[in-house]
């Protein structure tokens, strides 16, 4: 049987593409090659990840959001990460870091970003991988998404209208394939995609172990002259050492190397008498330098197989997610057939300078970890910064993607940014009416004339009337599917510009 997308990789990002383009009524096959998707990794406190605010935005507006929670709290009877995290044992919990250096809340000045609303969507959320995974595979299967586990994908051959994927074996059709298989992605390698950037310079750790003297070792985040660890008692550990990245899947990791490093790194003379959990990463960065093979071509990519960095800071889980939310609505257009020119190009057009900025963020995370006195001396201006009201609302600014804007042209601010989650007279908010998947044409003042409008692209583009809480001195915007805002007026609209806005994004009108 034939479907018309095939996605390899089951993992968050591929998940998540697979219900956005079941949502629009596209047939879906993922590919997956862990058979388990409970792996052990996974359930580390290392394993939780911060979710940004557009991530969090894109969760609520699919309804995934409140089912996420649930998963975790299922799981986690505090509702939030396993007490081991080590952000978890401090009395103060940061509400970001950059290079492990905190910023906090209260020295946040929300007020730079007039156009953010409160609503369920927060600026930052923490999760644990598994958790995630659940609520997302709970999600596809309800959207009818088929998931075939224990199918590695081995190739793919090409044609004008379709693409065969071999996997386990088997032959796979489809009219299109998204790569979203990981940072070594076979789809990315059988695709001839270059794939430009750093090599690493170091090799990371994350260890679950059992320490014969646990206290002398202080919970937290530690800089030292040969590298940097983090310790969560009773025994998570997370380790970088500057060695180029030499260790990293070349050999077995053994409770004595662990230990080696540790005493190296630390300076302190542990003995570890177990070893449950280790894993090792890298900060090579790495981007594709196209996300689509081909103009005529029918393979993309979108995650770790678009773009890889250190998992400093958690950022690479929102970027692949947010490729996943931009990408699903435009190749379900494409594949309906009522897709402007160029719409599909748009995707690596927003999403790929998103990724070069998230690369060098990582960059530049790495350069205040080297284990050098002068390192050392630009962290400490650099804490002097982070802990300035200025500083604090910065870093979080870039942390929590709160100043996401896609360069889309004209004029007003708000156009390339996520749409405030205005509450409507109704009692709906704006996320909860972007949930079937179609566009939206808010009208603040109920104008019969863009109603008129926006029903010739029924179907595609939803319409709601009415006033709101907080304008925010808006008086009409249009919305795509992803919830940005694709047109906005704060005097009384132009029908000319509004319909140019929605053919641009939608197509032709019916």
């Amino acid at each position: 049987m034939s479907h018309d997308v095939v996605i390899a990789g089951g993992g968050p990002v591929g998940l998540f593409l697979a219900c956005e383009l079941r949502l629009a009524g596209v047939t879906v096959r993922v590919l997956e090659q862990a058979e388990d998707p409970r792996a052990a990794l996974k359930r580390l406190p290392f394993g939780m990840r911060g979710l940004s605010a557009p991530t969090l935005e894109a969760f609520h507006r699919r309804g995934l959001l409140d089912d996420i929670t649930r998963s975790q709290r299922a799981k986690h009877d505090t509702g939030g990460a396993p007490p081991g995290a080590h952000w978890m044992q401090q009395a103060r919990r940061p509400a970001g870091h950059f290079a492990g250096i905190p910023f906090f809340h209260e020295a946040i000045d929300t007020s730079q970003w007039p156009y953010r609303l409160p609503g369920p969507a927060g600026t930052s959320m923490a999760v644990d991988m598994e958790s995630l995974e659940t609520a997302l595979a709970a999600r596809a299967h309800a959207l009818g998404v088929e998931i075939r586990r224990g199918l590695a994908v081995e190739g793919f051959d090409q044609s004008g209208d379709g693409v065969s994927v071999h996997a386990g074996g088997e032959t796979f059709h489809a009219r299109w394939l998204v790569g979203c298989d990981g940072g070594r992605s076979t789809v990315r390698k059988a695709g001839g995609f270059a794939f430009a950037g750093t090599d690493a310079e170091f090799t990371g750790y994350c260890v679950e172990v059992e320490l014969a003297q646990p206290d002398l070792l202080e919970p937290g985040r530690h800089y030292t002259p040969t590298g940097m660890y983090t310790f969560a008692r009773p025994g998570t550990i997370a380790m970088v050492d500057f060695d180029g990245g030499a260790f990293h899947r070349t050999r077995s990791i053994t409770l004595d190397h662990v230990q080696a490093v540790l005493r190296r790194i630390s300076g302190i003379d542990v003995t570890l008498t177990a070893l449950h959990l280790a894993a090792t990463w890298t900060d090579r960065a790495r981007q594709a330098t196209a996300y689509r093979a081909g103009r005529a071509g029918r393979v993309l990519l979108a995650g770790d197989a678009a773009h890889i960095h250190s998992p400093l800071g958690g950022q690479g889980l929102n970027l692949g997610l947010g490729d996943a939310m931009n990408l699903g609505w435009k190749l379900a257009a494409t594949l309906r057939g009522d897709a402007p020119a160029a719409l599909l190009d748009s995707y690596e057009r927003e999403r790929h300078p998103v990724g070069a900025q998230v690369l060098d963020w990582s960059r530049a995370q790495v350069a205040l970890m080297r284990p050098t006195p002068s390192t050392r001396a630009l962290e400490a201006i650099m804490r002097d910064l982070v802990g300035t009201r200025d500083g604090a609302t910065y870093f979080a600014e870039r942390v929590w993607a709160v100043s996401l804007r896609y360069d889309l042209g004209g004029d007003h601010p708000l156009v390339g940014r996520s749409v405030p989650d205005f509450a409507l007279a109704d009692g709906t908010t704006v996320g909860e009416r972007l949930r079937t998947g179609s566009g939206l044409l808010l009208d603040f003042d109920s104008r019969p004339s863009l109603e008129a409008l926006a029903s010739r692209w029924r179907g595609r583009i939803a319409y709601a009337a009415g006033g709101v809480k907080e304008r925010l001195g808006l008086n009409a915007l249009l919305v795509r599917p992803d919830g940005i805002v694709a047109w906005a007026a704060d005097d009384a609209p132009r029908l000319e510009a509004l319909a140019a806005a929605a053919e641009r994004w939608f197509g032709q009108p019916a």
